[in-house]
């Protein structure tokens, strides 16, 4: 896939300007920290970069809507949105999905908003404990290929996007995750590489 400086300077601004209206530290990375990992992702670093300029338009586009941000987390692979959080009215769950679809590029929308109050401060420490230990232990597991892995946890669900090599691979992420604790269940929007076409 062709890219150009531009798409690439895009990508990185979206990036920035997403983290920042956010509020999410997480989203905020160096350009070269951004490019370095983007690069060695199966995907691709061009479609990282539509992953990432993808992302940022859908959370301006619930920014500009009053759709509440902060419980909605957007995850973007391949131009497969996953959508996660909580929300207490159904019409914010409604708007959240449709709002995702009018992004360019985007193919899928998964929708795994519930209809609930969040667990709170408590709740969301625990899910973000989670997140950031499975995310360590997939890092330091020599058969994962954890960059390949997008990891987000609401009130004790772990959900998961991303490529696994295969089979194999993907049931050692989720073991990972099952045995942490406040862990309740594990959702797995994975997919699994494609093998090479043989000649």
């Amino acid at each position: 896939m062709e890219f150009s400086i531009k798409r690439i300077g895009a990508g990185l601004a979206f990036l920035a300007l997403a983290g920042l209206q956010s509020g999410c530290a997480g989203l905020v990375v160096s350009a070269g920290a951004t490019a370095g990992s983007a690069a060695l992702q199966e995907r691709g670093f061009g479609t990282a970069v539509d992953d990432t300029v993808i992302r940022a338009k859908i959370a301006a586009a619930y920014l500009q809507d009053s759709v509440d941000f902060k419980l909605i987390s957007i995850e973007a692979h391949q131009g497969r949105v996953l959508l996660t959080g909580t929300t207490p009215r159904a019409k914010d769950r409604v708007d959240a999905v449709h709002l995702a679809w009018q992004v360019d590029g985007v193919k899928t929308v998964i929708n795994e908003i519930s209809i609930e109050q969040g667990g709170g401060i408590l709740g969301l420490a625990r899910d973000k404990w989670v997140t950031a230990q499975l995310r360590l232990k997939i890092t330091f597991d020599t058969t994962v290929k954890a960059i390949n892995y997008a990891i987000d946890t609401v009130n004790g669900t772990v959900y998961l996007m991303g490529i696994a090599q295969n089979q194999a691979e993907l049931n050692r992420v989720k073991n990972h995750a099952r045995g942490l604790d406040y862990v309740r269940r594990v959702i797995s929007h994975v997919r699994l590489k494609k093998p090479p076409m043989r000649k």
